[in-house]
């Protein structure tokens, strides 16, 4: 009767172990890739009134090297009032506001793995100050290249969403889950079988 208990235990110990190990896995490949966890505004928000500045923040901390971001809004007029400032795990970037319309904030950094985050906020000023929207665009003639810079990596973004690899990484970690589990019964029935 004791040998019979320490087959048991020694089999759920196998079986504890690789569901440890499963739980595991997932975690280190979301330690080393980065990823928009909110902003301020939000995304696909309606504001009556312009905010003071636009906060993105991440899983991870970004580092200020590799971290890009660029506000744009309607007919793809630059919005940012200055540099993005860096604190812990938040990105901030003054705005300056234009005519009412839609305001694309693009994001792009890289990963402590060095694949590149890339995504989008998207929110709508209700409000706009149209007495400096003509002269905004009249006066100041180095905007139209400045925010044409900005244009041919809208689309990129766009399309990637908010994150580059689509919710792949979740799948192989299920796969990984699944194999390590289907292993841990096959070690059981085996031994089982073995012991008859």
């Amino acid at each position: 009767m004791g040998g019979r208990v320490a087959r048991v235990a020694r089999t759920w110990a196998v079986v504890l172990g690789v569901v440890a190990a499963s739980a595991l896995l997932p975690a280190v490949p979301a330690a080393a890739h980065n990823s928009l966890t909110g902003s301020d505004p939000r995304d696909g928000a309606r504001l009556a009134a312009a905010p003071e500045r636009i906060e993105l923040r991440f899983l991870a901390t970004p580092k200020e090297a590799t971290t890009e971001v660029t506000v744009t809004g309607p007919d793809n007029v630059a919005a940012t009032g200055g540099a993005p400032a860096f604190a812990g795990k938040r990105v901030t970037v003054p705005f300056r506001p234009g005519a009412a319309g839609l305001y694309i904030v693009t994001y792009r950094l890289a990963s402590d793995d060095g694949h590149p985050v890339k995504g989008e906020i998207r929110f709508t000023l209700t409000t706009g100050t149209p007495a400096e929207s003509p002269s905004a665009s009249a006066s100041p003639t180095t905007v139209a290249p400045t925010s044409a810079a900005p244009t041919p990596a809208s689309p990129a973004p766009a399309a990637a969403g908010t994150d580059d690899d689509g919710g792949t990484g979740w799948l192989w970690a299920a796969g990984a889950v699944v194999v390590l589990t289907a292993l841990g019964g096959g070690l059981l029935l085996r031994r089982r079988a073995a012991r008859r």
